[in-house]
């Protein structure tokens, strides 16, 4: 049968080196995000270490005569202790990088208008009352005294009149409100996608909600490759002293895997909360894969899946990884996993009608390679 997706009518989704950017036209808000030079996702901004620590070892040949044993000596220690900061930062990011679905997101509440700010009342009666007495003498008590109670009345007026115009304004605006809070809880599709567009405008991995069914979502998420991956990861020696490690095949794989799984579920889970009508999102995972033989830019789907809130909303997040949450709870998850190296491939889409219709919907004209 297939993987179902929906794409609203008029949407566009570009791909380009920058991320996804979402046209929905005049339809809602435009989605552009994701951006920068690919690096080592922590979760809080683009870290580059697998430049450095992915290529060999600096060969630095024999030292000269005029060096001394001593500086020998410091070079040595330097070198360990940036080795040694190195892997720190690694071990700091794979773990952050690791958790990045267990992040939680603040569930969208109805908006209540704020009160109208305090009237100035002490203001208003001393212009009133200045007004008033303004031409009558000092000593002119009984004048005076009629004026400035017809001033005060007056005052008391016009705190009634700004009182009255200020309730109606803050009425007016919580009407407004709710009527947009009832559209988003109902799942309006125009504003469902323009509230989703904001939320997923910082995301570390680009994401674009691009349809609306009934009460079912559809995103799209543009993962980086294995190429983001370390090709070295940090470890602890006999000695207990902490040092880099270079990754097996399977490994690198398999940490790429679960780097997927977690920018999906991310993105899941930020929708959900955003989106309080929801209760499923169908994603689809697309990754940049290369550039074919007319230097035209192809994009493969590594992942598809489907997620209910109410499975999502029992999941122990505190201590289930993203691997095992996307193989437990997707109530539909076309993958394809190489045995040999744990590493996601791309999808055989020539059952998945949806999917192929979804990618005519991609614009892949400002898709580059990425520089590794």
């Amino acid at each position: 049968m297939g993987f179902s997706f929906k794409v609203a009518p008029g949407v566009r989704v570009r791909a380009s080196s920058r991320g996804i950017r979402t046209s929905l036209g005049p339809r809602a808000a435009r989605l552009h995000v994701g951006g920068g030079r690919t690096g080592f996702s922590t979760g809080a901004g683009p870290v580059s270490f697998y430049t450095s620590l992915s290529g060999s070892r600096r060969r630095t040949g024999r030292s000269s005569a005029s060096r001394t044993a001593r500086a020998g000596s410091s070079q040595r220690a330097l070198a360990q202790s940036a080795k040694l900061e190195q892997a720190q930062e690694l071990r700091d990011a794979l773990n952050e990088f690791l958790n990045l679905h267990r992040q939680d997101f603040p569930e969208a509440v109805r908006p209540i208008a704020p009160a109208p700010p305090p009237i100035h009342t002490k203001a208003i009666i001393s212009a009133h009352r200045a007004q008033a007495v303004k031409g009558i003498g000092l000593f002119q008590r009984a004048a005076r005294k009629a004026a400035l109670a017809a001033a005060d009345q007056a005052a008391q007026r016009e705190i009634e009149r700004q009182t009255l115009n200020q309730e109606q304004q803050r009425v007016r605006y919580q009407a407004q409100l709710d009527q947009w809070w009832a559209a988003l809880v109902g799942n309006d599709e125009d504003v469902v996608l323009s509230v989703l567009a904001e939320a997923f405008e910082d995301n570390e991995a680009p994401a674009a909600a691009v349809g609306v069914n009934g009460s079912e979502l559809s995103v799209v998420v543009l993962v980086p490759s294995i190429d983001i991956v370390p090709e070295r990861r940090p470890a602890t020696t006999p000695a207990g002293n902490l040092t880099l490690k270079k990754l097996a095949k399977a490994e690198r794989g398999g940490l790429h895997t679960t780097m997927v799984a977690s920018h999906v579920l991310l993105t899941v889970r930020e929708a959900l909360a955003v989106a309080p009508g929801i209760t499923g999102v169908r994603v689809v995972a697309l990754q940049h894969s290369r550039n074919d033989a007319f230097g035209r830019p192809r994009v493969d789907v590594l992942l598809a899946a489907n997620f209910e809130r109410t499975r999502l909303a029992a999941v122990r997040w505190d201590q289930a990884e993203a691997g095992t949450i996307v193989d437990d709870a997707a109530t539909e998850c076309p993958t394809k996993l190489r045995r040999t190296t744990n590493e996601l491939q791309a999808l055989d889409l020539s059952h998945e009608s949806a999917i192929e219709e979804l990618l005519a919907h991609v614009e892949l004209d400002e898709l580059i390679s990425r520089q590794s």
